[in-house]
């Protein structure tokens, strides 16, 4: 232990600052489009809309069998072979290694967020629906007013805790040679030999932030468990 050199981690620190500030970027970005096309999958699925629903159904079960990392290698060596039989006279049309983390996220976490807002949905009471049918309520404004607050309030504790989930994966991305929090640390230890120094750091840092998510969740679940007690 004594032979530990901390102060390689603050000469890095502009950088891995800048690896985090990626990390965080892509869970925010994936947690947005996640929900909102996740909510979407939920919807068609509850609403059993022709045609729509079965596909939807089909493509979470698909993407809650595959492991994230081979999703990622899908869209980094497939997307540019399709893209380019499509648009480029059969040439690959190459995406980058940023457009497919972010596309691959998104889409990856609207899987497991369409399954948590799915499960919401059921927990509403008929007399919900009955209610706003009483006021004439359109089926958009049901969803939009009364039907979807609820559940996002109900499911907010698991939805955070699936958030937590999608930061920590995003470590995933150095395969595609992209700089992350996990990703800036290796490279400075592979230049300087400090993997230990290195890697203690990054530990540290996302033991701080998912602590501090999970303290956000067991607040978040005592507060719906008395709204719903109520």
């Amino acid at each position: 232990m004594n032979a530990l050199d901390f102060s390689v981690v603050v000469d890095a620190l502009p950088f891995l600052w800048k690896g985090l500030q990626f990390s965080l970027l892509l869970t925010a970005v994936a947690f947005a489009a996640g929900l909102v096309l996740g909510t979407g999958l939920a919807l068609v699925q509850h609403l059993q809309v022709p045609v729509l629903a079965p596909l939807a159904k089909g493509y979470v079960a698909l993407i809650r069998s595959i492991p994230l990392i081979m999703v990622l290698f899908w869209f980094f060596f497939l997307v540019p072979l399709i893209a380019g039989w499509m648009f480029n006279n059969g040439r690959p049309m190459p995406v980058g290694g940023v457009l497919t983390a972010f596309l691959t996220f998104s889409l990856f976490e609207a899987a497991y967020y369409s399954e948590i807002i799915r499960v919401g949905l059921r927990s509403v009471g008929k007399g919900q629906y009955e209610a706003a049918d009483a006021l004439s309520l359109s089926t958009l404004q049901t969803y939009r007013h009364i039907i979807l607050p609820q559940v996002f309030r109900v499911t907010s504790p698991i939805i955070l805790s699936q958030t937590i989930i999608l930061f920590q994966d995003t470590s995933l991305v150095y395969v595609l040679s992209l700089t992350d929090l996990v990703g800036a640390a290796s490279k400075v230890a592979q230049l300087n030999g400090r993997l230990v120094e290195m890697y203690l750091t990054v530990a540290a840092v996302y033991l701080v932030i998912c602590t501090a998510a999970s303290q956000l969740v067991a607040v978040l679940r005592k507060r719906t468990r008395i709204v719903t007690t109520r």
